[in-house]
């Protein structure tokens, strides 16, 4: 009987192996129906996306390729804009900073200008008094000797002449002149 046994696990063993690797030929061939069914819809979808995507794409390629020259004109237009605002800028600021220095040598001119003319007026007024006062206390000297004289004739010695005359005011006094 060992001999039997040997033979019936032996032909058990044959056909537990037999059933595995049908039934591992089974789950092969149900993955095989599931991957080619799974691989049909992707294969629909990708279609799908061709159908709907390229002609977007092939746009956008197409429209890249109208404004790709037109952006690089304007990046182009923009630069010298830019370049001539600065340029423009530089001389704005060079001509005020020359408005503002000829401003200033005008003032600086006009400030000499008018001290000179309020020192030619204090000079003429000087002048013009020194012309003035000279003459004016010639006249007023002959007019007290005029005056001293015709006193003296007339009236003839008078009380004054007899009295000390004084010389200072009551002001005066301490004063040494």
């Amino acid at each position: 009987m060992a001999n039997v046994n040997n033979e019936t696990l032996l032909l058990i063993f044959v056909a537990c192996t037999g059933v595995a690797v049908l039934m591992q030929a089974f789950i092969l061939l149900a993955f095989y129906i599931a991957f080619r069914s799974g691989l049909t819809a992707l294969q629909e979808q990708v279609k799908e996306i061709r159908i709907n995507v390229l002609p977007v794409v092939k746009e956008t390629k197409l429209l890249l390729a109208d404004v790709g020259p037109k952006i690089s004109s304007l990046a182009g237009d923009f630069a010298a804009i830019s370049r001539d605002l600065r340029l423009q800028g530089s001389l704005i600021n060079s001509s005020a900073s020359e408005i503002a220095e000829k401003v200033n040598r005008q003032a600086s001119r006009l400030d000499m200008m008018l001290t000179n003319a309020l020192d030619v007026a204090d000079r003429a007024s000087v002048v013009v008094a020194g012309a003035i006062n000279v003459p004016l206390r010639q006249v007023s000297a002959m007019v007290a000797f005029a005056k001293a004289a015709m006193s003296a004739l007339i009236g003839g010695p008078s009380r004054r002449q007899t009295e000390p005359q004084q010389t200072h005011s009551a002001a005066d006094r301490g004063q040494f002149v």
